[in-house]
């Protein structure tokens, strides 16, 4: 069993930056592929990025390409996601989740556990 806490989000201006934090319980951590996904009002719940259990491979949706990072400690039991040049569009809520061998699957079916999520609200 993985419990999973987001940390981070808030109200940023556009172009701005935030870091989102996921911790995790449990002493599995580190033999999960972690996601984070977001949803916004009124729309169905997206992939964001995601890392494998290593940290040796990532993959991050075209939309954040080149603005967000997924990244992961092992040792802290916490995957981070950095979100630079944010945009109004990016306001939504953004979940952690956490799955085996899941990666390069986008899908959130094939994710096992999610975090409560945090609210990220980016202002023109």
């Amino acid at each position: 069993q993985v419990q999973l806490v987001e940390f981070g989000g808030g109200l940023v201006q556009a172009g701005g930056s935030l870091r989102l934090s996921c911790a995790a319980s449990g002493r599995s951590f580190s033999t999960y592929d972690m996601g984070w996904f977001r949803q916004a009002p009124g729309k169905e719940r997206e992939f964001v990025a995601a890392i494998t259990w290593g940290g040796g491979r990532t993959s991050h949706a075209d939309s954040v390409k080149g603005r967000f990072t997924i990244s992961r400690d092992n040792a802290k039991n916490t995957v981070y996601l950095q979100m630079n040049s944010l945009k109004p569009e990016d306001t939504a809520v953004y979940y952690c989740a956490a799955g085996k061998g899941v990666v390069p699957d986008t899908r959130t079916q094939v994710y096992d556990y999610w975090g409560q999520g945090t609210q990220v609200t980016v202002s023109s």
